[in-house]
């Protein structure tokens, strides 16, 4: 049972830490969402279905432990679930989004389990650009972006996740995705500033004709 946990973490570790990192921002935030996802997971993984979508099942997870940090940053009891989850976020967003800075690499397995280490942590995308394109978004358009292009969640239970219904789901995440897209156009599309094109001079050249006087010839005197 725990070869399989540790398999899990190795093959899910990057997108749950993806979609912490949209929903949080990169830093540390994001990272003990991270960390408290897997510690979560753990307690619950001998109960856990055979026929369960592991990766879709940890991003559920996350969601509520993502919610849960934003929680205690803002020192605030606040009802869970659905559309009061995304106004808590969004709150959060508006108010400086908690903490920044990259994340740490530190931690493993102790005596009282998981302890922060991120196997196929992904750091390289951590200062990527377009962390703050998605940073950019509106709450739920960044939430269904997230669970549903980097977690993989269908719409029906992204909308159980922040509220609202199926098709509400589906046209944030197309509108998040149109902004995106948008913005990553805006900053890739090379200058395309005209050369310029001032004709050159054209002066006609002097054609001043010459000096065309007729020389007569001296007439000779007779002897």
């Amino acid at each position: 049972m725990r070869a399989a946990f540790d398999g899990a973490v190795v093959r899910h570790g990057p997108t749950v830490l993806r979609v912490c990192r949209a929903v949080l921002g990169p830093g540390p935030d994001a990272d003990d969402a991270w960390s408290e996802t897997f510690l979560s997971a753990l307690r619950a993984w001998p109960d856990l279905p055979e026929e369960t979508n592991v990766e879709a099942w940890l991003v559920r997870v996350a969601h509520r432990r993502a919610v849960d940090v934003v929680r205690r940053s803002a020192r605030i009891a606040a009802p869970a679930g659905g559309v009061d989850d995304v106004a808590l976020l969004e709150e959060w967003a508006g108010g400086g989004r908690g903490r920044s800075g990259r994340g740490r690499s530190d931690g493993g397995w102790s005596d009282g389990g998981w302890s922060g280490s991120r196997a196929g942590d992904d750091d390289e995308l951590g200062e990527h650009p377009i962390w703050g394109a998605v940073a950019a978004l509106p709450t739920r358009q960044r939430l269904c972006v997230a669970y549903r292009y980097l977690g993989g969640l269908p719409y029906a239970e992204i909308a159980a996740l922040t509220g609202g219904g199926e098709a509400a789901a589906r046209r944030a995440a197309a509108d998040g995705v149109a902004a995106l897209r948008r913005t990553v156009e805006r900053e890739t599309v090379p200058d395309q500033t005209v050369p310029d094109q001032t004709v050159p001079d054209q002066t006609v050249p002097d054609q001043t004709v010459p000096d065309q006087t007729v020389q007569t010839t001296p007439t000779m005197e007779e002897p």
